[in-house]
């Protein structure tokens, strides 16, 4: 029987099959196309993950003569169906449409790679991989799709619920746009996650109030909120003007959302809304304890993050320590492990460099101060502009430009979000190795895991 050719095919063919997979025991070959999984048609990831979640499937498939395929399957529910496609998303992925007067890739200078300049606003993205959408492009069936399916949580960039500052803020007609799918989904026990860009003089002071109380209203399906400071780069031409957050306003906004958390947790058991760290950091305050972020909801944009990171950092190095001492060899030679003066340096951002002086320090004291020479530098951001300070944004050619020739010792530490995800390129498209031949030392990328760059300090000092 020959298979009407559909017009998503491109994006349902099976690119490959995953060895010792369920799929890897069945006649499924690469090039078939993917129709319908226990007679429900299968349009893109979504579909996909939902339909195949069952143990027992019965696969449509059409191979690359036109004829159809029924292919039964039986797994472990939940396990992969083990099935390789062109695309992540099975489908085309949705761009935004929106003209945020804040959007950081409207700030990025001409002549990088194209990728660099691209906008998703993807709600399956955001389920699959975190990022955050408006939702100003939901249809109500696609609303209704996402609460059939359970797609939870997701992450919604909020900003304001007043539809004229709404509409001016995100460049779009209309301020109710994704508020209503925003409810709807809220509504149907989907959990959200917000993202409030906060720009001094337009959705802070009182109006921040006003949309952190119509959030909390929403009730718990609305599971936590973070306060991001609005990230300015010096290629602002022709963008409506914007300014940043100073100590004195970044400190009466972290004091604002801190005192209405405290009404949160008393009223649900959770803060619900958080500064990033960057507010705290520009207000000159020590980072909350760990257990103020509870179970970090939203490590990914900047909420609790070095605090975890120290955190991890300082739990393993008490442990390690203490496993040592009782290692009698250890204890009757203090330089045990340690063969000759050891260099190593770590690079970061201006905003984390005075948090890992401080694990740096605590590192040598408990080993051999006299004999571990340890350095943070703390990278300017030439490429971006002083404003930015994130270790994430930092490029190649500024860390060439300002660490050549200095002591790093024999490894130079960067963190892994310096980097493309999944590759060794910078921002700026300098590679791992051409780092290393500028600079002349070994170059590592580490997780952003305390527990890792303790793991990779160790051995820069044991080996």
């Amino acid at each position: 029987m020959l298979v009407k050719k559909m017009n998503y095919s491109q994006f349902t063919t099976v690119k490959a099959v995953v060895p010792d997979s369920p799929a890897s025991k069945t006649i499924i070959a690469a090039g078939d196309v993917l129709l319908r999984i226990n007679g429900c048609v299968v349009s893109d990831v979504l579909d996909y993950k939902f339909l195949s979640y069952d143990g027992h499937l019965l696969l449509e498939l059409a191979g690359l003569n036109g004829k159809k395929k029924l292919v039964r399957i039986r797994k472990p529910e939940g396990a992969e169906l083990g099935l390789e496609f062109g695309t992540f998303l099975m489908d085309k992925e949705r761009r935004c449409a929106n003209r945020c007067i804040f959007c950081f890739i409207d700030q990025m200078p001409p002549g990088m790679r194209e990728t660099l300049y691209y906008k998703d606003d993807d709600v399956r993205l955001s389920f699959f991989q975190g990022n955050y959408v408006t939702l100003t492009n939901l249809s109500q069936s696609d609303v209704e799709r996402i609460a059939k399916l359970r797609v939870s949580p997701i992450n919604v960039s909020i900003h304001t619920l007043d539809p004229e500052l709404r509409a001016r803020m995100m460049g779009i007609k209309s301020g109710d746009a994704g508020v209503g799918a925003f409810k709807a989904l809220v509504k149907s026990s989907i959990a959200v996650n917000c993202q409030i860009v906060c720009c001094p003089g337009i959705n802070d002071g009182a109006e921040l109030s006003r949309t952190m109380k119509g959030l909390a209203r929403l009730g718990e399906g609305v599971k936590s909120v973070s306060i991001v400071p609005v990230g300015l780069t010096k290629h602002r031409e022709g963008l409506s003007p914007l300014r940043p957050f100073d100590e004195k306003l970044a400190l009466a906004t972290v004091r604002q959302v801190e005192r209405f958390g405290e009404i949160c947790a008393r009223e649900r058991g959770s803060r619900v809304f958080f500064c990033a760290d960057e507010l705290y950091i520009a207000a000159g305050l020590r980072l909350p304890p760990h257990g103020f972020y509870e179970d970090y909801p939203q490590l990914e944009n900047g909420v609790g993050m070095m605090r975890l990171f120290m955190t991890e950092f300082v739990e393993t190095l008490r442990i390690n320590a203490e496993c040592r001492m009782q290692n009698a060899e250890f204890i009757r030679n203090p330089d045990y492990g340690i063969h000759g003066e050891v260099g190593f340096s770590i690079v970061t951002g201006t905003a984390a460099s005075k948090y890992l002086t401080i694990l740096l320090n605590m590192f040598t004291k408990i080993y051999d101060a006299d004999r571990i020479r340890g350095r943070v530098y703390a990278v300017r951001n030439e490429f971006f502009g002083d404003s930015v300070t994130v270790s994430g944004l930092v490029t190649g050619r500024d860390i060439i430009a300002q660490l050549k020739g200095r002591d790093l010792g024999s490894t130079l530490f960067l963190p892994q979000n310096m980097l493309r995800d999944g590759d060794d390129v910078f921002l700026d498209d300098v590679t791992l190795s051409g780092l290393s031949e500028a600079l002349g030392v070994r170059v590592r990328a580490v997780r952003q895991d305390g527990a890792e760059l303790l793991r990779a300090m160790l051995e820069a000092v044991e080996n």
